[in-house]
């Protein structure tokens, strides 16, 4: 099971003719390639819960809400999917977004709450061994070029040290590692061997956060 060519092309004419009259017209095809699409992210869940517990799985509309956007174009040529894990014990998701020239797969911790993020700056604060490690591990360099990505403020936050060693970390808004495919990748054979082999790979950093996340600052769980 893999994505077809059909899907990108549909995904690349969308995009040149992102109007309600061209995807009125086109729908029936659209339907028909969304099922398919559909199909393959149930596969890639299937492959998940063989390593992990899925709670979720939400397929994203391609329709784009334009209420307050200055973009009028009306709808998201990609096709993308997320996967949230199951309890208030593991924590982080998965992403997967299908686009021809930007197809990315991501997982972490976007824009987690104000208490979880401050939790993990304290916990980064007081010893920054453990997410350092995350990110010089082979495997994590491997899939996600060993850095997190995410919003950053310029400076380190408020009640916490500008000068100190890990403010690189203590400034970040959220926690993301995101791996980039091509095309050709995408169409590949072993495309979904690829994504689940990057899922793995997420796990000890969604470990360390879970455990982060669900314990004080002295190790005391919180559930």
């Amino acid at each position: 099971m893999q994505f077809e060519k059909s899907a990108f092309q549909f995904l690349s004419d969308l995009n040149n003719n992102n109007n309600r009259e061209w995807f009125t017209e086109h729908k029936p095809k659209f339907t028909e390639i969304q099922n398919d699409v559909k199909e393959v992210f149930t596969q890639m869940r299937n492959n998940l819960e063989q390593h992990d517990e899925i709670e979720k799985m939400k397929v994203y509309r391609i329709y784009r809400d334009v209420r307050f956007s200055k973009d009028k174009t009306p709808y998201n040529p990609r096709f993308a999917v997320s996967f949230s894990r199951l309890g208030k014990h593991l924590r982080g998701g998965y992403f997967l977004q299908i686009k021809p020239g930007d197809t990315l797969l991501g997982g972490g911790f976007w824009q987690p709450e104000k208490e979880d993020l401050h939790r993990i700056r304290k916990e980064i604060e007081l010893d920054a061994t453990e997410f350092r490690d995350i990110l010089s591990d082979p495997t994590f360099v491997k899939h996600f070029g060993g850095v997190f990505e995410g919003e950053e403020l310029k400076s380190a936050p408020r009640g916490f040290d500008k000068a100190h060693p890990d403010v690189d970390l203590l400034r970040k808004k959220g926690f993301i590692a995101v791996r980039r495919f091509s095309d050709e990748q995408v169409l590949s054979d072993d495309f979904l061997q690829e994504i689940d082999s990057s899922f793995k790979a997420l796990r000890p950093f969604f470990n360390l956060f879970s455990d982060v996340l669900t314990t004080n600052l002295n190790g005391e769980s919180l559930i």
